[in-house]
């Protein structure tokens, strides 16, 4: 029986064949783990135990799987439902957290499924202490997902001014073009033929595409990039609308 602590969303679990087919169409991604490698190594330099939150845990994020089993990192896990990832029940936008409080946060394919991007990052900003990081993935080109819970896309550029309280560390594509031709692929077979089988076939079709990635320089993937990714140091001071313009790292630099 659903209660009002269920997800909304049909969350399916892959096992056997479908499990596999699954990793083939959806594999880690490269730059995932090398951030989340990255996050790990700093937040070992704090010499103590780390507290982590994520944002958005009902789920153990693709990717993330380390950071749940390093014996130095406490994780600290909400979402709008209740699963065994999770400590608490919370929304994104109005955090029932102290200021000053985390060492880092992980918000990954969240951003696009809340109604204020923004506020969700003001409230990351505040929880995390002085100098505390912060590591986000959200899509650019990709088609809804969730449905009637799906919002917002950022490119590379509007994904950092979204972080704009924080000191860039690295940001770039999470996904690249490969990955988006699969995205549309999927979609086209789907809306042609009315039929999400007839999506995912297609994209099985087409799995090989994502490799094209590897040779795709980082400023060309990040202009058709599937998702993105920032990873900050909480700043003391944002930057402005000017900066972002001069910050553009993509294929159609002047």
């Amino acid at each position: 029986m659903a209660t009002e602590a269920d997800s909304q969303i049909e969350r399916t679990e892959y096992r056997g064949i479908t499990a596999r087919v699954k990793k083939l169409l959806s594999p880690d991604k490269k730059a995932t783990a090398e951030n989340v490698r990255r996050l790990i190594a700093d937040l070992e330099q704090l010499g103590r135990a780390a507290n982590l939150l994520v944002v958005g845990g009902g789920s153990v994020g693709q990717g993330m799987q380390p950071l749940y089993d390093h014996p130095d990192i406490r994780i600290h896990a909400f979402d709008i439902y209740d699963t065994p990832n999770v400590q608490f029940i919370a929304d994104g936008h109005h955090l029932p957290l102290p200021d000053d409080h985390f060492d880092a946060v992980v918000v990954q394919a969240v951003l696009e499924h809340v109604l204020q991007p923004a506020e969700v990052v003001a409230e990351i900003r505040r929880v995390l202490r002085p100098g505390g990081l912060v590591y986000a993935e959200t899509p650019f080109m990709q088609q809804v997902h969730e449905g009637p819970y799906d919002f917002t896309r950022f490119t590379e550029s509007g994904h950092r001014y979204l972080f704009r309280g924080f000191d860039a560390i690295a940001s770039g594509a999470s996904g690249g073009p490969g990955v988006q031709f699969m995205w549309a692929v999927d979609y086209l077979a789907r809306s042609l033929f009315r039929s999400r089988k007839a999506g995912k076939i297609a994209k099985l079709a087409f799995f090989w595409t994502q490799y094209l990635d590897r040779l795709i320089p980082p400023d060309y993937a990040q202009d058709g990039a599937s998702g993105v990714f920032f990873y900050g140091r909480k700043a003391e001071t944002p930057i402005g609308p000017h900066d972002i313009i001069a910050y553009y790292q993509g294929a159609q630099k002047p």
